[in-house]
């Protein structure tokens, strides 16, 4: 990074300072992402900072009398070389400074003494305690000048008590421009060494912000974001924000921050500055972000209407883009052309309202990172905030009490809590324990967030912190609570495996690469494509990708348990075990701390052919490939492999299941046929192409998301059935109704599907139809619910409680299409079901796709329906009734013994 430049030409030469004089140094507080500790000490100290603005650099120490002392001169004049523009630039230094003037013009700098800043000067040296030429302070620093500053706000303070220092303090209404304040608290004394590497920024957690929230929520005891606008969550990694608008799960909607002398509200969805219910919020917001100005309010054109609420108020706005003489600027969050001229804008003074969610944009954008990419976060990520792509439940939630500040969640917080009850060995407390929620979904942003050395620091503490804990022994045999510290742990861990990853350059030579072969063309949904690798915990594996497949959508992916269990109260294992990294370069290096199969990710429709990529660091994992892989090797070497997890791959289907599923499986050609025997089965029923455009997948794992299994890509099941999808023998003579039924899931149209009543019912057509024409298993023996007896009982039941379409469900709506196929066979489904591939337009309203369905069907098996369904109770219209009248009957309707008299 640059600043590891910065670093070194400011400390070079100089082993150590003291600041165990007389002098009372305060503590600096870093937020801006252009700056830098150059001395923090033991006790997390910043005594000096530098930070870069516009063109210009700063260079702050906590105490006006360092800069007037012998010890430091070495130190000073590198200062003073990294601020200057160029070698000939003359730097000024106050007259009350001259031990600093006489060391500079020893050293040969064209020194000239000043009372102030002058024009021609490139470096100023001062003690500024005075508000004079504020304005002309930043513009110099912007327009290229260095400023060397010393002051301390103990001080001030004392005799100013009810000023924010922040904000008032004379030396933070310049250098707060470029991310560094001087605070009110006093820093550790002492003789202080620097280290060769810029130290880390310390995380800071004490400001208070309940004056602020005193004024926004004036006269506004709750937030109702009720209705039909979703917002997104906010994520607040600065040291100067605080949430305002939070859920009960302290998810935050609204949040703000102070930022070098301005401030900044962010409202995750613009639809609530229209909203009634939060007129007089979004009011004091605005007077909140003015600061007292009382100038023109600027509005962008996208939320123009916003210029009627304020009028109403009396307060001068104009729709507008970001122009000089604007106090506030309202815009929205979709667009960051005005992103770097909003930044400055906000550093030098003005507010800041915002508004937009990020949902959306994730969806349009899969393959993006909405922490960096999303345009509203290239503006906001300076202010240390962040829109996310989680959406938050619509709902009235109470106002965030300026009186309980101490329990208002916020991240540089909730890492200091974190930090104090991991050293302390301390079970959960309050307020940790009530933020567990929110902290766990929040820490797995920290590794993404964009690269600066606050973020780093942030990022650093926390994976310092991950090393520091004991892994907790989760199993089925022991579970762990999510919300307990040990939970915590689990659903973190894993992001601080990959923190600081290079690609090491001792790969290439010194081990020899797998290549392997990628279909890198997917006409389907996004495809991972199986390597036949392993990667083992904690490792880091490398790869090497052809210049034409850089940037192209594809993703490598560790492990194959892609299930997130972060909703689950108990945990059998760690709630995400998986990673994964989009492919930006030729060369990329991933980890995953729990290890697992790697997968090369294909986006949908990509059309790249094949490619080849070398993999480093990374070993075989037992993959049978029907038609390729060879019995003898098979069963010689490669069940034995000793990698956890095995993939056996046929055409249509991959089943992943762990290593000792497979260890004694004798015939894997075999047993593959008949997978593939079954996909072409789903496939005919759903009147597809015999070739899926991705192969289906069913992974087994010791706990899953929902349920014994559950559909998707994967099929997810539990571990125990890793068995019965490999042993042949079982699935001939006992069937697989599980998988069947998954599978048959992914299958589901809603254009054909009527939810919630045929959800888990038509799906079951597919195992029906698999146990029947591949399995040789009837109907009445491929599930319990299906035997002769208990179908009529159900039928009557239905019927008796008067044919309600609320009990209509499951079995009992599986029995009106299995009526139907015993009545005209397969063929009127597959020919209905390909029809409706091409029909296009068709409303969701459950009434108008049962009325098509009934003419649909009707017209394929050449009967009038309408009677039949009537007696189950659907809403037959007239217009269906008379579309189908001219049809003949169906005589052998079997409901016809149930049909109203």
């Amino acid at each position: 990074m640059a600043f590891d430049k910065d670093y070194s030409s400011l400390v070079h030469g100089v082993g150590s300072l003291d600041f165990s004089g007389n002098s009372v140094p305060c503590k600096l507080l870093i937020t801006g992402d252009t700056a830098f500790p150059v001395l923090v000490t033991p006790g997390k100290d910043v005594l000096i900072a530098a930070s870069r603005y516009g063109k210009g650099k700063v260079v702050t120490l906590a105490h006006e009398n360092y800069l007037n002392m012998k010890e430091f001169m070495v130190f000073l004049q590198n200062a003073v070389s990294w601020l200057s523009p160029n070698p000939d630039a003359v730097i000024g230094v106050e007259s009350s400074l001259a031990v600093l003037e006489t060391s500079l013009t020893a050293s040969r700098s064209k020194v000239q003494t000043t009372t102030g800043l002058t024009q021609n000067l490139g470096v100023f040296c001062t003690n500024k305690y005075d508000e004079s030429n504020v304005q002309e302070m930043i513009s110099f620093i912007r327009n290229g000048g260095g400023l060397l500053i010393g002051a301390q706000a103990i001080s001030w303070s004392q005799t100013q008590q009810q000023k924010n220092v922040l904000e008032h303090f004379p030396g933070n209404k310049i250098i707060s421009v470029s991310g560094v304040y001087f605070t009110d608290g006093s820093g550790e004394k002492g003789k202080f060494s620097l280290s060769e590497t810029m130290p880390w920024n310390p995380i800071y957690t004490n400001f208070p912000f309940s004056l602020d929230l005193k004024q926004l929520f004036e006269g506004v005891p709750q937030l109702d974001i009720s209705g039909s606008s979703v917002c997104s969550d906010l994520l607040l990694h600065g040291a100067l924000t605080f949430p305002v608008g939070l859920t009960n799960e302290k998810q935050c909607f609204v949040g703000a921050a102070y930022y070098g002398k301005g401030r900044v509200v962010v409202v995750t969805h613009e639809g609530y500055f229209f909203k009634p219910e939060l007129k007089t919020f979004i009011i004091n917001s605005i007077k909140w972000l003015d600061i007292g100005q009382k100038r023109k309010i600027g509005v962008n054109a996208r939320l123009s209407n916003l210029t009627d609420l304020l009028k109403k108020e009396n307060i001068p706005s104009s729709v507008t883009n970001l122009v000089p003489g604007l106090s506030v600027y309202c815009c929205q969050s979709y667009g960051d052309s005005e992103a770097k001229a909003i930044q400055e804008f906000v550093a030098e003074g003005g507010g800041l309202l915002i508004g937009g969610h990020a949902w959306y944009w994730a969806i349009e954008n899969s393959n993006s990172d909405v922490l960096i990419d999303y345009p509203g976060n290239k503006i906001l990520n300076k202010f240390g905030i962040s829109i996310l792509e989680r959406t938050l439940p619509q709902a009235i939630y109470k106002a965030v009490s300026p009186d309980e500040e101490s329990d208002h969640y916020c991240l540089p917080k909730a890492l200091g809590y974190l930090q104090s009850a991991l050293n302390s060995g301390s079970v959960l407390k309050p307020p940790l324990s009530n933020w567990i929620f929110k902290l766990r979904q929040d820490l797995t942003y920290i590794l993404r967030l964009p690269p600066s050395p606050v973020n780093s620091s942030l990022q650093h503490q926390f994976v310092e912190l991950m090393q520091t804990c004991p892994m907790p022994n989760v199993s089925v045999t022991c579970p762990i609570q999510s919300n307990s510290m040990q939970g915590l742990i689990l659903c973190v861990v894993n992001e601080s495996c990959g923190v600081n990853q290079t690609v090491s350059v001792q790969y290439p030579g010194q081990e020899t690469p797998v290549t392997v072969d990628i279909d890198a063309t997917n006409p389907g949904g996004d495809a991972w494509r199986s390597t036949g690798l392993y990667i083992a915990p904690k490792k880091t594996v490398v790869f090497e990708f052809p210049t034409s497949a850089v940037k192209k959508g594809l993703q490598v992916q560790i492990g194959c348990q892609s299930d997130d269990l972060n909703n689950l109260n108990t945990l059998y294992r760690a709630p995400v075990v998986v990673r994964s990294t989009p492919v930006l370069s030729e060369r990329l290096s991933i980890s995953c701390y729990w290890g697992g199969l790697i997968y090369i990710i294909v986006h949908e429709k990509s059309s790249l052919g094949k490619i080849q990529v070398k993999v480093y660091g990374a070993e075989p994992a037992p993959t049978y490939i029907k038609g390729k892989t060879s019995l003898d090797s098979w069963l010689n070497s490669i069940c034995k492999l000793p990698a956890p997890w095995a993939e056996l791959i046929t055409e249509n289907i991959v089943l992943t299941v762990p290593s000792d599923a497979i260890r004694s499986l004798k015939d894997p050609e075999s047993l593959l046929s008949l997978w593939d025997k079954v996909m072409v089965a789903v496939a005919e029923l759903a009147a597809i192409p015999i070739k899926f455009p991705r192969p289906e997948r069913i992974v087994a794992d010791v706990q899953i998301s929902a349920g014994f299994m559950h559909s998707g890509y994967p099929v997810m099941c539990h571990s125990q059935s890793a068995k019965d999808m490999t042993n042949l023998e079982s699935i001939q003579k006992n069937g697989m109704w599980g998988f069947a039924h998954e599978l048959g899931h992914n299958q589901q149209k809603s254009v054909w599907e009527f939810p919630p009543y045929t959800t888990e019912a038509t799906n079951n057509l597919w195992s029906v139809y698999v146990h029947e024409t591949v399995l040789g298993i009837p109907r009445d023996r491929a599930h319990p619910s299906l035997q002769p007896q208990k179908r009529a009982a159900c039928i009557q039941k239905y019927i008796q409680n008067k044919a309600n379409l609320d009990e209509w469900s499951v079995w009992t709506a599986l029995e009106t299409y299995l009526q139907l196929q015993e009545g005209f066979g397969w063929e009127p489904f597959k020919k209905v079901f390909k029809e409706y591939q091409s029909i296009t337009g068709i409303s969701n309203d459950n009434n108008i796709k049962m009325n098509l369905w009934v003419e649909k069907f009707s017209k394929a098996v050449n009967r009038n329906l309408v009677p039949f369904f009537q007696t189950w109770g659907w809403p037959i219209d007239d217009k269906t009734r008379s579309k189908l009248s001219t049809l003949p009957v169906w005589e052998k309707d079997p409901m016809k013994q149930y049909e109203k008299v």
